[in-house]
């Protein structure tokens, strides 16, 4: 008798933000990501806000994480996907995020979309 393993086995919901929150002005990226360590895999979706005409997008990404084994940044997540402007539009626009994170999700990141590129900014998992 063979079993069959659960490929979800361990899955979890992460919730933060990529950016200088409370900078006025700043580029700001909130997530919300299922994980699945046994696949090495993240999937969810991003909210972009910036205080500039049309500045808030939302949109899907998916990615993968790993453990690094290094110090204090003991994994790194990269994700992909498109993003959209929340006024009514017809524009998708590419969207990348990398993160050197802790085990609770909080560390160092950056991200792009259209002609902005932030590198180098907190990551901090919202607790709820």
């Amino acid at each position: 008798m063979s079993t069959v393993q659960n490929p979800f086995a361990g899955a979890y919901l992460v919730k933060g933000t990529i950016g200088n929150v409370g900078t006025p002005g700043a580029p700001i990226v909130t997530f919300a990501v299922v994980v699945v360590p046994s696949t090495h895999s993240v999937t969810g979706s991003v909210h972009v806000t910036q205080a500039v005409e049309n500045g808030s997008y939302t949109g899907q990404v998916s990615g993968t994480i790993y453990a690094t084994g290094f110090g204090n940044v003991t994994q790194v997540v990269a994700l992909n996907g498109a993003i959209r402007p929340d006024s009514p539009s017809t524009v998708v626009l590419p969207f990348e995020a990398q993160l050197a994170i802790n085990g609770e999700w909080n560390g160092t990141g950056g991200f792009n979309y259209a002609n902005v590129h932030v590198e180098n900014v907190p990551v901090a998992r919202v607790v709820q």
